[in-house]
């Protein structure tokens, strides 16, 4: 059936704009006075395959920042207006064409009759499974201000969460990546014009040097090679990780690192805490919650422990217990969330986890990156050090080696 887009006035007096489905031109100027508007136009809507909401890499969705955005807005607008002229007021001021479209979408369903979750079902790329059961929940109950506001705060969370990651890897990663261009242009465009300054040297050179001299021709012989490699690498990585069993091995290695396994386990558990807490307060069955949430877990390892537990609470089992039975998440989480059952409290038990997961995580991470930095500085002056070295040995034994 054609889609159409309109433009109407309301008893009210108050501008319409949206989308319809309609057999023709006539049939929805039809529909929208049955609805008592005034039609101001009505013309065939572009199609979805000409619909230029399309980036570089196909159909643009709403990134994390800009559903963190929409959702405080909506948060804020649906506690003193309609739900549809909330959705076409947050459509109308956002500058960015693909947020307009996505929001758009989910007016216009709103506007033929649809709920809310089922408008978002248009757009399942920018409203996961989580976010509309959310929603759903708060249409259900007649609670969709406070849902909306316990969603803003839970994406506001991760959003603040994500920036503490982020801004805490930044400076390593950069410097890092700083010490190996440092050190491959020492070795590619520096050490060979050196040691051109030996070759009529008769003697044999001390071994630091030779040593360096053989990685030097090495790295500006193959470097082309040694790129090809590390990409060809990458890219079978890359294709490895989409395998279940090599993905699981990976991540299960890597919660058993000494530091970087206890960033990944807290960092993990409290994300669950954090949306268990909020789908527990928004009344959502716990198990409809669990596996919603799972979907949310990167680790395979910690999915997998999950997706275990939705099963032992299927079969009559308490959330405590399952998590205790998984024996991969923090002692803390599973003592917390025994009390909140115990006093029916399990949402605030549950949020309190995270807020204790979460310092945590800030704590040791920045423990834990404060001494990288170091690290990454004194194996960078080593390796300069040992280059200079063995540039400075020959000159200094130069009487030596020409046989004088």
């Amino acid at each position: 059936m054609p889609d159409f887009s309109y433009t109407a006035i309301d008893p009210k007096g108050r501008e319409k704009t949206g989308h319809l489905a309609a057999d023709s031109n006539d049939a929805a100027r039809t529909k929208l006075t049955e609805r008592s508007l005034y039609v101001v136009k009505v013309e065939a809507a572009q199609s979805s395959k000409t619909r230029p909401a399309r980036g570089l890499f196909g159909r643009k969705k709403l990134g994390s920042k800009e559903l963190t955005l929409f959702t405080r807005q909506l948060s804020s607008l649906v506690q003193v207006s309609p739900l549809e002229e909330a959705l076409r007021t947050i459509g109308n001021q956002n500058e960015k064409a693909h947020v307009r479209d996505r929001i758009g979408a989910v007016h216009s369903g709103v506007i033929e009759g649809q709920r809310l979750a089922e408008a978002m079902r248009r757009e399942p790329a920018s409203f996961p499974p989580l976010y509309r059961a959310m929603i759903s929940a708060g249409e259900t109950s007649g609670t969709l201000p406070d849902i909306t506001e316990r969603l803003a705060a839970l994406l506001e969370r991760q959003a603040e969460m994500r920036g503490k990651l982020i801004s805490a890897l930044a400076y390593p990663i950069v410097l890092a990546l700083v010490a190996i261009l440092v050190v491959a242009l020492l070795m590619i465009a520096v050490v060979p014009k050196v040691v051109e300054q030996f070759d009529d040297v008769n003697q044999q050179l001390p071994f630091v040097t030779r040593l360096v001299i053989g990685i030097s021709d090495f790295l500006a012989n193959w470097w082309g090679a040694i790129l090809g490699v590390l990409f060809v690498l990458s890219v079978a990585g890359w294709r490895a990780m989409k395998e279940p069993k090599v993905r699981y091995w990976v991540d299960s290695f890597l919660l058993r690192l000494p530091f970087i396994g206890r960033l990944l386990r807290d960092l993990n558990a409290a994300r669950l805490a954090r949306t268990l807490s909020t789908m527990v307060a928004s009344r959502l069955p716990i198990l409809e919650g669990l596996r919603l949430t799972t979907n949310t877990i990167g680790n395979a390892v910690l999915r997998k422990a999950c997706e275990d537990m939705v099963e032992a609470i299927r079969g009559g089992g308490s959330l405590s217990k399952a998590l205790k039975d998984t024996g991969v998440f923090p002692p803390m989480l599973v003592y917390l969330t025994a009390s909140g059952e115990a006093s029916g409290q399990l949402d605030d038990m549950l949020a309190r986890a995270a807020d204790y997961l979460e310092r945590e995580f800030d704590n040791f991470s920045s423990t834990a990156l404060s001494l990288l930095e170091p690290l990454i500085i004194v194996l960078l002056g080593g390796v300069v050090a040992v280059v200079i070295l063995a540039i400075l040995l020959p000159i200094l034994q130069l009487q030596n080696l020409a046989g004088l």
